[in-house]
C-alpha cells in the first residue's frame, strides 16, 4: 500500500498520552494540506478523511467539468473527456470528486510529509510540556540526577522530562551523585527554539516558603501565614510568620518541640540557620525581632527614608550584625528598612558616606554590605575580622582606619 509510511506514523503516535484523537486528526490534516498545497498550488478544493486509529487515509479532489480545451485552472477544472473516464454520464458544469492516491504526490513528498508529521507531533508535545511546567512555577518538584555538568546538574523526572538545576541556583554546600533525588522549586520555563528548558532552584526564598507549607501542617492549612522570607542560601534565613488565631503560637508551631519540626527543613537546606520571627505591624517591634538574637535597646524610625537607627548595648552589636554581616542584612531585607546600628552611650558617630572625598565609594559600599555604615562601627572591629567580613585587602582596611582615626583625634 502506498500509504504504508503514514500508517506506521499513525501507530507510532496514536497512543501518545499527550495527544488526544481530535488533536492528532487536526495535525494530520494540517500536514496533508501543506503537502497538497505544495503539489497543486491550492488545497481549498480537497477533502481529507483521516482515521488515525486504523491508519486509513482518503484524499478527494473536487473539480468542475468544462468543455474540452477550455480548462483554465487545472486544479479546479477537468475536461469533459477526462471526467467521463471517471463516470461516463458526467456533463459540463457538474462537480467531479476524484480520489488522490499518495503515490501521486511522489516518493520524496511522502517522506517529507512523514518528517513534517513527526516534527508537528514533537512541537505539540513541547507546547504541552511548556504549559504543564509553566503552571508549576513556584511549586516544589522532585527529580533524579541524570548527569552533572560544570555549571548545572541535569535532572530527569518520572516522565523523562529534562530539568536544569544551574550552579547559581544551588545551595553552596549541595553535592549530588547520579541517581540522587533532588527537591527544589520550578523557578521558570524558557522556550529556546522549540524545546522548553525547565529551570529548578534550591536557593530561592520560595523554596524555603514551600518547605514550610509542606512540613508544617498549620502553614499548609492556612492557620499560620508566612509574611516574608529572606535567605542567604546555605548560611542564614529569616522567616516572618503570623496567625489570626490567638490560640496558636506561630513561631512555636513552626519550630516544634526542641526544633523537631524545623529540623527537616534545616537539613534539606544544608544546615542553613533559620530564624522564625513573629510578624507585627508595629515596625519598631518588628525590626527589634528581626535583629534577633541581639537585644535592642531602642529603635528610631525614619519612615519616609525607610531607615531605622537601632541602639544596642556594646556586647549586642556583634550579634545584631552577625557573621559576615548576614544578620543585619537579612533583617533589613525582611523589614524593608535600612538599619543603622549604634552602641548605647557611645560618643557621636559619623556616617561613612561623609568620608566620600577620602574613601572611594566602592570601599564604602563593601563595608556597608557587612553592616558597617559608620566610622565607629569599623574602628571597634579587629582588622582580621574586617578582612573576613569584607572582600577588602588588609592594606585598604588599614588606610581606611587611619583616615577615620584622624577624624576622631581632631
Amino acid at each position: 500500500m502506498e500509504n504504508i509510511a503514514l500508517i506506521e506514523s499513525f501507530s507510532e503516535f496514536k497512543d501518545d498520552k499527550l495527544i488526544d484523537r481530535v488533536t492528532l486528526m487536526a495535525i494530520l490534516e494540517d500536514v496533508f494540506r501543506s503537502a497538497l498545497k505544495k503539489k497543486f498550488g491550492d488545497d481549498d478544493n480537497f477533502d481529507i478523511i483521516v482515521n488515525p486509529d486504523k491508519g486509513d487515509l482518503e484524499i478527494w479532489r473536487n473539480r468542475v467539468v468544462v468543455a474540452d480545451g477550455e480548462v483554465e485552472e487545472p486544479n479546479q477544472e477537468i475536461t469533459l473527456t477526462e471526467a467521463r473516464k471517471i463516470e461516463p454520464d458526467f456533463e459540463v458544469g457538474e462537480d467531479v470528486s476524484e480520489e488522490v492516491k499518495l503515490i501521486d504526490l511522489g516518493r520524496r513528498a511522502i517522506l517529507a510529509l512523514r518528517q513534517n508529521l513527526i516534527s508537528k507531533i514533537h512541537e505539540h508535545d513541547n507546547t504541552i510540556i511548556y504549559k504543564q511546567f509553566k503552571d508549576l512555577v513556584g511549586e516544589i518538584y522532585t527529580a533524579e540526577v541524570h548527569h552533572i555538568r560544570h555549571r548545572a546538574v541535569i535532572l530527569l523526572d518520572d516522565e523523562g522530562n529534562e530539568i536544569v538545576l544551574p550552579k547559581d541556583k544551588q545551595i553552596p554546600s549541595d553535592f549530588f551523585r547520579k541517581g540522587d533525588n533532588v527537591r527544589g522549586v520550578i523557578d521558570g520555563v524558557e522556550l529556546k527554539g522549540a524545546k522548553p528548558t525547565i529551570i529548578m532552584s534550591r536557593s530561592s526564598p520560595v523554596f524555603l516558603e514551600k518547605l514550610f507549607e509542606q512540613e508544617i501542617p498549620e502553614v499548609f492549612d492556612g492557620l499560620i501565614t508566612i509574611k516574608n522570607v529572606v535567605r542567604i542560601p546555605g548560611e542564614k534565613a529569616k522567616v516572618a510568620v503570623d496567625s489570626y488565631d490567638d490560640r496558636i503560637d506561630p513561631v512555636g508551631a513552626c519550630v516544634g518541640m526542641k526544633g523537631s519540626r524545623i529540623h527537616g527543613i534545616v537539613r534539606e537546606l544544608g544546615n542553613e540557620n533559620i530564624d522564625v520571627i513573629n510578624y507585627t505591624s508595629n515596625l519598631a517591634l518588628f525590626i527589634t525581632r528581626a535583629l534577633s538574637p541581639a537585644r535592642v535597646t531602642s529603635v528610631k524610625l525614619d519612615e519616609e527614608a525607610k531607615r531605622a537607627e537601632v541602639i544596642l548595648k556594646p556586647e549586642e552589636v556583634s550579634k545584631a550584625i552577625g557573621r559576615g554581616g548576614h544578620n543585619i542584612r537579612l533583617a533589613g531585607q525582611l523589614t524593608g528598612y535600612e538599619i543603622d546600628v549604634f552602641r548605647e552611650g557611645a560618643e557621636e558617630d559619623v556616617e561613612l558616606s561623609e568620608f566620600s572625598d577620602e574613601i572611594e565609594d566602592w570601599i564604602i559600599a563593601e563595608f556597608s554590605k557587612a553592616g558597617l555604615d559608620t566610622a565607629k562601627s569599623i574602628l571597634e572591629q579587629d582588622v582580621n575580622d574586617l578582612v573576613k567580613r569584607t572582600d577588602l585587602e588588609e592594606e585598604t582596611i588599614n588606610e581606611v582606619i587611619r583616615i577615620l582615626r584622624e577624624e576622631f583625634e581632631d
